[in-house]
């Protein structure tokens, strides 16, 4: 929950880094919030009203931890457009998801990894 809660503090940040894990959860937590908003959302007869309302609210940090996610590997968030290409966008975000991060400090920042908790 604190991987969630860090993305959304910074929710329009669009520099710096993100780690795999602080991705990887918070994209975990929203597809389990969307689940559970999707299946609230039948038993009030609301359908997806609920989950589009969340969807919409988390929109801005996803696109932020994305960014950030990106920078983390080395790429400028401007990868992100790949998406618009169909099924090999996705497959190669999906790798990009998964990649380490470059050990070193790059042009986005020192690695987060190596930085002390806080």
């Amino acid at each position: 929950m604190d991987w969630y809660l860090m993305a959304l503090k910074k929710y329009a940040d669009f520099s710096g880094r993100s780690q795999r894990k602080e991705y990887w959860m918070f994209t975990l937590f929203n597809l389990l919030a969307s689940f559970v908003l999707v299946v609230l959302g039948e038993m009030l007869g609301s359908g997806a009203l609920l989950q589009g309302i969340y969807s919409v609210a988390v929109l801005l940090p996803s696109i932020a931890v994305t960014v950030r996610r990106l920078h983390d590997i080395g790429k400028s968030g401007w990868w992100l457009l790949i998406l618009l290409v169909p099924l090999i966008g996705a497959l190669v975000m999906l790798y990009f998801a998964v990649k380490d991060s470059e050990p070193e400090i790059n042009a986005y920042g020192p690695n987060p990894k190596a930085l002390p908790a806080l």
